[in-house]
């Protein structure tokens, strides 16, 4: 996210700013907008922060250079002056591209920063330390605004919230949890077994994919190619000559017609749909639709599904207190499980049936439709006995090794169709191909 400083002025007339973050321009002006309808206030001037250079030195040492985030030059200049000294140049960035920071990356960081909360090492001293040697520049520089942030007595949610192009979403929620869960070595231990499964999980998928892909998209290609180039040329002896051609060539003279004739037309017919659902996929709405229909495909939608269970299961487990108000506890599992129709059947059912009806959890749970009978049988007997957490801990921890076990029956269902698809096209142009090399020949020679 980029951050941006807006100055205005109150109903009183008097000078006001502050910070907000946005992923964009639109995200900015949204926000801006709700913003300003809240508080009343008359946004003049939007600045946003950029990278500065600047090179400088003191009395007679070497000039030393640097690189400093500001709102402006003048704000560069002004703290290099108090800081004693003589300024050579300050300018802006040319190219201010952060660097990328990897899954891994942040993977290495949560568990560090787990392992060392397990070590009892205070929480400023970890930042620190974590700081100093990680590689990344971009994360080494988001662990130091964190560690500045929450010195200067930030909220957790408000430091870890604005660094969620670095974390990625759920770790994002999770690193805010944690800061006011009261376990934070619980729930950073939680989060980095997770995501460290997760990445895992991805690897080899992209592993066992990698080729069966590349296959795929060959023989598509191929296929389109032959139909589009190759075959033309061959079947215009047969047309040229009057020559009558088995239905199969024939279909396929069709086919290949079609296409050439309507290519710019099948393009846009493609691409303008795939466009239209990528940014309804965005918009909330949308994204509650793709995450329902996600969870009921087959083989891999199962997987997903108790994926998301899991982690539910993982965050109950992590926050869950056997006396007081829970209510918090749940919904912010649900905003955590990586999946916007659950956490939408969550908020809109179990939520408000607790609190008007004060039915018990797991009757709430069932109510949404999104909960697997394995999973309420669970949680009623953690309800019943007064282990919900416990049960939490045991339900998260089945669905991790039924996943575990499920995945490679999965990678090889996927492999299974692709070969089966691959094949039906070689074979498709292998009898395309005899056919016109068994009429052709014979027809000719015939005349």
């Amino acid at each position: 996210m980029q951050e941006y400083r807006y100055i205005g002025l109150n109903l009183a007339g008097r000078p006001v700013q502050g910070s907000l973050f946005a992923t964009n321009r639109w995200d900015l002006k949204k926000k801006l907008a709700e913003f300003s309808r809240t508080n009343k206030i008359s946004v003049t001037q939007v600045q946003k922060k950029h990278a500065f250079v600047y090179k400088v030195r003191k009395g007679m040492e070497p000039p030393i250079t640097g690189e400093q985030r500001a709102f402006s030059q003048a704000e560069v200049q002004r703290a290099l002056h108090n800081m004693g000294y003589q300024i050579l140049y300050v300018r802006k960035k040319l190219l201010d591209l952060r660097q990328r920071v990897p899954v891994q990356d942040v993977v290495i960081f949560i568990r560090l920063s787990a392992d060392m909360l397990r070590e009892k090492f205070p929480y400023d001293e970890i930042l620190q330390l974590l700081a100093n040697d990680t590689e990344n520049k971009t994360l080494r520089e988001t662990i130091r605004e964190i560690h500045k942030d929450l010195k200067s007595g930030k909220e957790g949610f408000q430091v870890y919230g604005r660094h969620g192009g670095v974390f990625g979403k759920f770790a994002t929620q999770m690193l805010c949890i944690a800061t006011t869960s009261g376990h934070m070595e619980e729930v950073y231990l939680s989060t980095a077994k997770y995501l460290e499964r997760d990445l895992e999980f991805k690897k080899s998928l992209r592993s066992a994919l990698f080729m069966p892909m590349i296959v795929f998209v060959a023989i598509i290609l191929t296929f389109g190619f032959y139909l589009m180039y190759i075959f033309p040329k061959t079947s215009g002896l047969l047309t040229k000559y009057n020559i009558k051609v088995p239905p199969m060539t024939h279909a396929s003279m069709v086919v290949s017609d079609f296409l050439q004739a309507n290519a710019l037309w099948i393009g846009l017919a493609l691409l303008i749909p795939a466009a239209i659902a990528f940014f309804y996929y965005r918009s909330p709405k949308g994204r509650i639709k793709f995450h329902k229909l996600i969870i009921s495909l087959p083989v891999i939608g199962s997987l997903l599904h108790k994926s998301s269970i899991e982690i539910f299961a993982r965050i109950m487990n992590a926050l869950y207190s056997g006396s007081g108000d829970n209510i918090n506890v749940i919904k912010t599992a649900a905003e955590a499980c990586r999946n916007s129709y659950i956490e939408k059947q969550v908020k809109d059912i179990v939520l408000p049936t607790m609190l008007r009806e004060g039915k018990s959890f797991t009757d709430c749970l069932a109510r949404t439709g999104v909960f697997p009978p394995n999973a309420l049988n669970r949680f009623r007997t953690g309800e019943e006995s007064g282990t919900v957490k416990e049960s939490a801990k045991q339900l998260a921890d089945y669905y991790e090794r039924e996943i575990n076990y499920k995945m490679t029956r999965v990678i090889d269902w996927i492999n299974l169709n692709i070969a089966l698809v691959v094949t039906v096209l070689i074979i498709i142009i292998t009898l395309i191909s005899s056919e016109v090399g068994f009429v052709s020949p014979q027809s000719l020679t015939g005349r």
